[in-house]
């Protein structure tokens, strides 16, 4: 696999039906190289602290495979970054990961955390009130990635996959999990909590275990 786009969002107006805030998701590709930090690529800004950012979801990582799907699903071209993505990764395919696997990119090496839940404002830039339902649907989520080892990162590095020897949670088991978690029991709970999982879904997860040992 290969880095074939870096992408870098700064705060625009977006517009969310009749309302109007702002938003970082119009990340725009460089060709320069790019300091990946602990909390993210440097230069690119996050407006939603609450549910985005953070050293768990410090890069966002999404697969050209995944976007020509998209293409084919969709009818139109869609430029490297419209998805919000920080990294463009040719071959990857986000269904078919594990949190808890790894990506060497370059220099920089990322673990897999957890998959990216679609918001309003993905819709909004994808111009389509109902894209966050089809989002959930295609299940191609994409990968956020806590950052382990920082450094540079610049287009045409080569990605490597290292996957988590241990059987772990796949990407899709846990975006479905998200929408569909009534029958949830402490087993559940557990294995997940055992899981590398992302700060918010860990706390969550603690919230639920302790509520049953109550």
């Amino acid at each position: 696999m290969q880095l074939i786009s870096v992408n870098i969002g700064e705060e625009r107006p977006l517009k969310n039906g009749k309302r109007t805030g702002t938003s970082a998701i119009f990340k725009e590709p460089t060709t320069e190289p790019v300091a990946i930090g602990a909390l993210g690529l440097a230069g690119d800004v996050i407006i939603d602290t609450e549910n985005h950012g953070g050293v768990d979801q410090a890069v966002y990582v999404f697969g050209r495979p995944d976007y020509d799907w998209w293409e084919g699903h969709i009818g139109r071209t869609l430029p490297n970054g419209i998805f919000g993505e920080n990294l463009t990764v040719s071959g990857l395919e986000s269904a078919t990961y594990s949190i808890g696997d790894r990506l060497q990119v370059g220099a920089v090496l990322l673990e897999v955390t957890a998959p990216r839940i679609p918001c309003a404002s993905l819709a909004a830039r994808l111009e389509d009130p109902q894209f966050v339902k089809k989002f959930r649907f295609a299940e191609r989520p994409g990968l956020y990635c806590r950052v382990l080892e920082t450094g540079t990162v610049t287009v045409g590095d080569p990605v490597t996959y290292l996957p988590l020897s241990a059987d772990g949670i796949t990407i899709i088991e846990s975006f479905r999990f998200f929408y569909e978690h009534d029958d949830m029991d402490e087993a559940v709970i557990r294995r997940y909590l055992a899981a590398p999982i992302d700060i918010r879904s860990r706390h969550w997860f603690e919230d639920e275990l302790a509520k049953r040992m109550a």
